[in-house]
């Protein structure tokens, strides 16, 4: 295999195994509504294999950040089937990450409540539109509730498909509202969806399947950080985190989803290569949370048989035409820290393709 050879991931058909990661980058303004800048940023970015977009809200009570997307409201439908067809005219293909996040925000964000598992603050404090304050005690969601978040999930999902979108990510990763399910820190209930590795794995589960029945399994990802230790959802003990990932991906397997997309420093290791085999899909790899993804590690990844697509983060921000780079080995532009959560085109559309830099030169 090779990193620039194509690949089918379910329904989706790649020219080659660099995926675009889902990048917060605050640029959709009050209302959640992404608008020219957003859909100028993701076409740019189109000769990537697949670009996965930002974790984006599937109700209001969901959002996690000022400035983030929605898909809730037919302007943001509207403003992302801008995208999906600015994305396709340059050829490219694109699904949508279905996030909710959680306690991981504030009433100042969502208007309302904030809710989890269990009734757990996060230690820290949260970026509101004017201040930074410190994370509430969310409220510990029913059972009912609970089913009800997976409708929500599933409408978001329906919506992303009519905006234009080649399929979905769930979001089950990085410490938002599906990995606090997952974590025996964060979730302490005593129903169905608490408890064993079984009754914790359950929602993301449900979820899966129910997306997988609305839209087609083929264009369903699903996201999962196993033992990332971020934003308080601790998963500390190896066994545990056995027994609940692998619980969850026997029951993800008969689901033929496009892809497990996997977040974790080792994707080589026993944890990330025993759930790549009970999955009997496609793995998708994203090794670059504290370092990032270098060209060699990614050809690696493919190349030895530990991943079939590679997820890349902060070179895609810096390198809209990254996998040209990558197959002609030409330098790369490096991301500016700074202007990774902000407002408009600096440091989001203005990174020079290679064909500028020649003109340039």
């Amino acid at each position: 295999m090779n990193l620039f050879s194509p690949v089918a991931l379910g329904d989706l058909q790649l020219p080659n195994r660099v995926v675009m990661a889902p990048l917060t980058r605050l640029r959709s303004g009050e209302q959640g509504v992404p608008g020219p800048v957003v859909a100028e940023q993701y076409a740019q970015r189109a000769s990537f294999g697949l670009i996965v977009a930002e974790g984006t809200y599937p109700s209001h009570e969901s959002q996690g950040y000022v400035g983030q997307p929605g898909i809730v409201t037919d302007e943001q439908v509207e403003g992302w089937r801008a995208v999906t067809a600015a994305v396709h005219a340059r050829g490219g293909r694109i699904v949508l990450q279905v996030m909710h996040a959680g306690r991981v925000s504030h009433p100042d964000i969502t208007g309302g409540r904030i809710v989890a598992p269990s009734a757990i603050a996060i230690q820290g404090e949260v970026h509101t539109a004017t201040e930074k304050l410190p994370f509430p005690v969310p409220h510990a969601l029913s059972t009912e509730e609970v089913r009800a978040t997976v409708r929500d999930l599933v409408a978001a999902s329906r919506r992303a498909v009519d905006a234009g979108f080649d399929g979905v990510e769930l979001h089950s990763a990085n410490g938002y509202l599906l990995h606090e399910f997952l974590s025996p820190a964060a979730n302490q209930r005593d129903d169905v969806y608490g408890g064993t590795p079984e009754n914790r794995a359950r929602l993301t589960l449900e979820a899966a399947t129910a997306i997988a029945a609305e839209i087609g399994g083929g264009r369903v990802g699903v996201r999962i950080s196993p033992a990332h230790n971020i934003q308080d959802a601790f998963e500390k003990d190896p066994a545990d985190v056995l027994a609940t990932y692998g619980t969850l991906v026997d029951g993800l397997a008969p689901l033929n989803l496009a892809y497990l997309s996997v977040l974790h420093a080792e994707p080589a290791g026993e944890l990330v290569q025993e759930l790549r085999r009970r999955f009997n899909g496609p793995l998708m790899a994203n090794s670059g949370f504290g370092v990032v993804t270098s060209r060699e590690e990614a050809v690696a990844l493919v190349a030895d048989g530990v991943a079939d697509a590679v997820a890349v983060g902060r070179m895609a921000i810096a390198n809209p035409d990254l996998v040209e780079r990558w197959e002609g080995q030409h330098a790369e532009n490096q991301p500016d820290p700074s202007t990774f959560y902000a407002e408009g085109a600096t440091g989001y559309t203005d990174y020079p393709f290679l064909e500028d830099a020649h003109q340039d030169a």
